[in-house]
């Protein structure tokens, strides 16, 4: 019996990113910053909601990082940037920009939310809600 194989592609999966090496993080850690602070921006987020967002980071390192730019984030923080971009980029396709960037700040009925903002809900609710959120967004657009 010969052993079952997925059939061939023209598609390879795109290689996973090993977020415990200290180089892949020092590559990403710049454009996951800027991006970060230009959601923020856009969604017109509190800094201590933003701090929220990427795990309870305290005032003088987030200032600094909002300041200078130059860190190099660990694989949590990464992650986290990593939904609110899919998140971003999931409103955008759904939405007008006006809408997309009030969203997250909008309270919102679905039973998910329960009536909160789905801001609140994200900062609550740490990667768990992050990924809740991303999946939702993902469904509703029909994407994977």
């Amino acid at each position: 019996m010969q052993p079952l194989h997925y059939p061939d592609s023209r598609h390879d999966p795109s290689p996973l990113v090993d977020l415990t090496a200290r180089a892949e993080r020092e590559r990403l850690s710049p454009s996951a910053v800027k991006a970060f602070f230009n959601i923020m921006e856009r969604w017109s987020v509190r800094d201590e909601d933003a701090r929220a967002l990427l795990g309870g980071m305290s005032n003088g390192p987030y200032y600094e990082l909002k300041k200078t730019g130059r860190r190099v984030l660990d694989a949590d923080r990464l992650t986290r940037i990593s939904y609110l971009v899919g998140i971003f980029k999931a409103l955008n396709i759904l939405y007008s920009e006006n809408l997309a960037d009030a969203w997250v700040a909008l309270p919102n009925n679905n039973r998910i939310f329960g009536g909160r903002t789905p801001l609140d809900f994200m900062c609550r609710g740490g990667v768990p809600a992050l990924q809740t959120v991303r999946r939702l967004l993902d469904a509703r657009r029909g994407g994977a």
